[in-house]
């Protein structure tokens, strides 16, 4: 009976195998990396640099707002003039900083004249100030092929309490450019910062 069991023991021992296959290896097809970081992977991924704090879809492509804002030029001149006052700098400035952050927006300068002499003159006067106006801006970096200009003369005067103070309001140089751009929605984080 003793020589039994250890026969049945040995047998069993030889007769099963001590090794075990090794499992086959699965072979990658899809690329399962998330490059950007957006929680969407390569392969599905149709915007392939999202920004890291933006909100996406399931295709991984951010969601946009669009955003605008307006800025405007509004310079006086003297009479018969087109010399730009010291005071109105700032204001062409302000225009060249804001066309250079919208970089696809044009700008048309309007130039006027009050309605004292003559007429043909006044049109040449009006597009004098729009060009003064055009030259203060590239110099301020604005490409010149983003600026035109108009000259209306004394087509449109400004309405006002007496003559006098409509001439002074009607010898002017205007432009309004609104900008705008998508912005990306951003996901609130533990470490998102507010932005004063």
């Amino acid at each position: 009976m003793k020589y039994t069991i250890i026969g049945l023991l040995a047998l069993s021992l030889f007769g099963c195998s001590l090794s075990v296959p090794q499992p086959p290896i699965a072979k990658q097809t899809k690329n399962l990396f998330d490059n950007d970081s957006d929680g969407v992977i390569n392969q599905r991924d149709h915007c392939p640099k999202t920004p890291i704090d933006a909100v996406v879809d399931n295709n991984g492509c951010p969601t946009y707002i669009d955003s605008s804002e307006e800025n405007k030029i509004h310079v006086l001149f003297a009479n018969d003039s087109s010399v730009i006052f010291e005071n109105y700098r700032n204001n062409i400035k302000n225009m060249s900083t804001f066309l250079a952050k919208y970089p696809k927006t044009h700008i048309e300068l309007k130039g006027y004249a009050s309605p004292v002499g003559n007429t043909a003159y006044n049109v040449a006067l009006s597009k004098r100030r729009a060009s003064v106006i055009r030259q203060a801006l590239i110099n301020e970096g604005v490409t010149p092929a983003r600026i035109k200009t108009v000259g209306f003369g004394d087509s449109d005067p400004v309405k006002a309490s007496d003559i006098e103070e409509s001439n002074t309001l009607s010898r002017r140089v205007v432009a309004q450019v609104v900008g705008s751009q998508g912005n990306v929605v951003k996901e609130w984080t533990v470490y998102t910062v507010r932005e004063n």
